[in-house]
């Protein structure tokens, strides 16, 4: 099943080389992991989804490989799961560009049913999908399995020849152990550019993904030739039917957790507008208002007093005191105080623990428009009372390792692999906090938002500095639903849904006119043009909601 020889295909702009690359040496985290806190199946390399027992594989053999041999495309690798257990069975084949360190997984599953219909059967056969056309020997082919009727193929399968693979290679699971999943992100783009016959490859993903969702991922690719990947979607994911999830940590295991990878904030060197605790910032003279503004009372130290539930109908809202002298000492926060607030949450089905860590800023601060060549720091679009934003850290419940790492950024946000975070002392990953708005990244630098490529965006300035906060030490878990409703006492002011700081609406016209008059006149835009770039929030100062308000407490990142 392994492809040989050597070949290419020509478009003139670049060419494709098909040929066996030499094993890539899988990511490891920088420290051994320690020894876990006692509990149910967390860290034990095993998860029972009901009638299903899957096993995480992560050493994996290459199988067909392809990398252009001009042009800027990245090759990429598929591979195939290796050590697997006795009774365990292959479900799909992996894939990933061939310039990264090898990091992902495939799960292995067996057949745990009590009833009369097994869990998994061999498919019929397989369909070919697609072909790499190429010129002289060393192509691949891409099959699916062809399930019997009322099972589910959830990953494709890769050779180097066009002999069709044994049965015994792959299992189809039974229809209502599965879920539909989606494709994700672009792996590989095989166009017309490329190959006589074009193909593409993406990442496969549970279409329903979330706190309460139970689709699991396999760890597969999805192929296809049409450029649509919802055309002929026919993978599935694995469904978690096991109502217990006993993969996740425990209490004293998400201690543990935090306590090994809790990430050091670095805030930026120049940054006036600091975190602080809620509490702080409720003791030191942030009051709530309601219909009418001149209608406020201060905010208790727990924030009893704040609206229980409901939805944010705007009839109140968090504001500072009308004390200037308060208002200062408010806006530029308390970093003795400051704390991570923890949410702990099942992700993928319970494969994967979330931890979701939110920082408070009681102010935001003004914008940096780069347009061109000049940036300009503006008088006073950005700003806003309150800020929450927060990343999240994502462990592998078969293991404890850490997997990935999520930065909020505003409207928007990026998954990073563990392989390409800054580390510091041992295992725990280094965060940049954006100067002025607190947006979360995981490398120094100047960081756009916005259309980039013409130039033009909000610059998220970054940099480590001795202004920082230690979420290993500093934290507070204020949430974890899975273990029980009194295992984590929640916060009063969790239940607050209505915003943080009030709406004011600015002259952005005058403000833009100046961005405007400095740019070269073959730079130059209208303001109408300029207003469109940019998300509609940043002309508008409106305080944000609290995290239990935000799409991702319940679902999955952006």
């Amino acid at each position: 099943m392994t492809g040989c020889g050597c070949c290419w295909w020509s478009t003139g702009s670049e060419t494709l080389s098909v040929e066996p690359e030499p094993e890539h040496k899988a990511f490891t985290l920088p420290a051994p992991l320690p020894r876990w806190p006692q509990g149910e199946e967390f860290a034990t390399g095993r998860v029972h989804l009901g009638e299903l027992e899957v096993r995480e594989i992560t050493t994996l053999q290459t199988i067909w490989s392809c990398s252009p041999v001009h042009g800027k495309r990245k090759g990429v690798t598929f591979y195939r799961p290796t050590g697997i257990p006795d009774g365990f069975h292959c479900l799909g084949y992996y894939c990933q560009r061939s310039n990264e360190p090898l990091r992902g997984f495939l799960l292995v599953a067996r057949d745990m049913a009590v009833t009369d219909q097994p869990a998994l059967v061999k498919p019929l056969g397989y369909t070919l999908i697609c072909s790499a056309d190429v010129s002289c020997g060393g192509p691949g082919y891409f099959w699916i399995p062809d399930p019997p009727k009322g099972y589910r193929a959830t990953g494709f399968l890769v050779t180097g020849s066009p002999s069709e693979p044994s049965t015994d290679e792959v299992r189809c699971v039974r229809h209502d152990l599965t879920e539909d999943c989606e494709a994700c992100d672009l792996i590989l783009d095989a166009d017309s550019g490329i190959s006589k016959y074009p193909f593409w490859v993406w990442s496969a993903r549970p279409h329903k993904r979330g706190m309460l969702a139970r689709g699991v991922s396999v760890g597969t690719f999805f192929c296809t030739s049409h450029l649509s990947p919802e055309h002929g979607l026919r993978l599935a994911c694995l469904r978690n039917l096991n109502p217990e999830l006993l993969a996740m940590p425990n209490l004293d295991q998400v201690h543990a957790l935090i306590k090994h990878y809790g990430p050091t904030v670095f805030f930026h060197p120049d940054e006036v507008y600091l975190p602080s605790s809620v509490q702080w910032f409720f003791d030191n003279g942030a009051r709530l208002y309601r219909d009418v503004k001149a209608d406020s009372e201060s905010v208790d130290s727990s924030g009893s007093n704040l609206p229980y539930g409901g939805t944010n109908d705007g009839k109140y809202w968090i504001d500072l005191p009308s004390n200037e002298e308060k208002q200062d000492n408010l806006i530029y926060g308390n970093l003795e105080s400051a704390e991570l607030y923890v949410h702990v949450k099942p992700a993928l089905g319970g494969i994967f623990t979330d931890i979701a860590m939110w920082v408070f800023c009681p102010f935001n601060g003004t914008v940096t428009l780069k347009v061109g060549p000049a940036s300009v720091t503006m008088n006073k679009l950005g700003e806003h009372v309150s800020d929450w934003e927060h990343f999240t850290l994502r462990v592998s419940n078969f293991t404890g390792e850490l997997w990935s790492v999520y930065c909020s950024q505003h409207d928007g946000g990026e998954w990073v692999d563990a392989s390409a975070l800054e580390f510091i002392k041992g295992n725990r990953p280094v965060i940049y906090s954006s100067k002025s708005g607190h947006a979360s990244y995981s490398h120094p630098g100047s960081h756009l938002q916005g259309p980039s490529k013409l130039g033009i965006g909000l610059r998220n300035d970054t940099a480590r500095s001795e202004i920082y906060v230690d979420s290993s030490i500093r934290y507070r878990i204020i949430a974890a639903e899975y273990l029980g409703n009194d295992a984590i006492e929640e916060p009063c002011w969790l239940q607050y849904m209505r915003e943080w700081g009030p709406t004011v609406t600015y002259n952005v016209w005058s403000e833009l006119e100046k961005i405007i008059n400095q740019l070269p006149v073959f730079v130059r835009f209208s303001v109408e043009n300029l207003i469109d770039l940019f998300p509609t929030e940043l002309w508008i100062e409106a305080g944000p909601t609290g995290p239990k308000e935000k799409d991702n407490w319940l679902g999955d990142e952006r």
